[in-house]
């Protein structure tokens, strides 16, 4: 299948940035977010990355210009989906919410429209087992942040078909993303993995073992890391990483347990940079 058209739901920390990756791959993209608030940010932070990327001299304001031009931003659903040949929500890691998309665009969308979420953690037949077109329900896990991560999980369900995986796999490529297949379970690759050592991460800085600078520091020279366990989860949000690993303990067992002092965080609005306060402390919300 050919996409040209992708609509993007969802104008959050991923949903902007998949926008932004698809927009720079040459697609025609729609997004969307019902907050007009959320919107605006999102319009000014694809705009400012797109400035940023000519100023450091990654791509001539012509191609900038060009794939602003291919942006348009809606605060309907409906009018999002009508055309895309692709649809990603980015939604919050809500499985109701993400059911009542779904079952959204299995009304809405046009024929043949591929169905896909970021999500980070959920099975995808959560929330599309309902729909007829299961066969072109997908996940597309990005990752934060999108422009500078060059992965994508391409996450297929028993019935995704080998088209729908291929075509996905195509788009992501033409995002400048590499891409590997991950056959559905709770957390696919990344997300398990990286729960864990996070997990751990908290349990040591619980326990005293050293402060959380230094283990961040000893997995990035010590292991090789580009990021700590705690810059990551600030990036990521503290109260995303909960949810994650609430849901990888439901379904996967024991080990997976919160951390305490993790939970402790998220009560106190703690969540990272976009509280301006997580693990660490910031200047000001991001």
């Amino acid at each position: 299948m050919e996409v040209n058209t992708i609509a993007v739901i969802g104008a959050g920390t991923m949903g902007r940035g998949i926008a932004y990756a698809a927009a720079l791959g040459g697609y025609k993209i729609f997004l969307e977010d019902v907050s007009g608030s959320v919107l605006s940010k999102a319009t000014s932070w694809i705009q400012d990355a797109f400035d940023e990327g000519v100023k450091r001299g990654k791509l001539d304001s012509a191609a900038r210009d060009a794939a602003l031009a291919r942006l348009s931003f809606s605060s309907a659903v409906g009018e999002a989906i009508r055309d895309a040949e692709l649809i990603i929500e980015a939604v919050p890691e809500e499985l109701q919410m993400k059911l009542e998309l779904f079952n959204l665009f299995g009304k809405s969308a046009k024929p043949g429209a591929i169905f896909a979420s970021n999500t980070s953690a959920l099975a995808i037949s959560d929330f599309s087992g309902t729909l007829a077109a299961r066969e072109r329900c997908i996940g597309m896990h990005f990752f934060n942040p999108v422009p500078k991560m060059r992965l994508v999980e391409i996450v297929r369900t028993t019935h995704t078909s080998d088209d729908t995986v291929a075509t996905c796999c195509a788009v992501a490529h033409r995002m400048h993303k590499e891409t590997v297949i991950v056959h559905e379970a709770p957390g696919f690759i990344t997300s398990r993995i990286n729960a864990l050592i996070g997990n751990e991460a908290f349990a040591m800085l619980e326990a005293g073992v050293a402060t959380a600078a230094d283990i961040d520091k000893a997995v990035k020279l010590g292991l090789n890391h580009p990021m700590g366990p705690f810059e990551m989860v600030d990036l990521v949000g503290l109260d995303v990483r909960l949810k994650i690993l609430e849901y990888l303990h439901a379904t996967l067992g024991e080990k997976y347990r919160p951390n305490p002092l993790l939970r402790q965080f998220v009560q106190q609005g703690r969540l990272g940079r976009k509280s301006g306060r997580g693990v660490y402390d910031y200047e000001e919300p991001v």
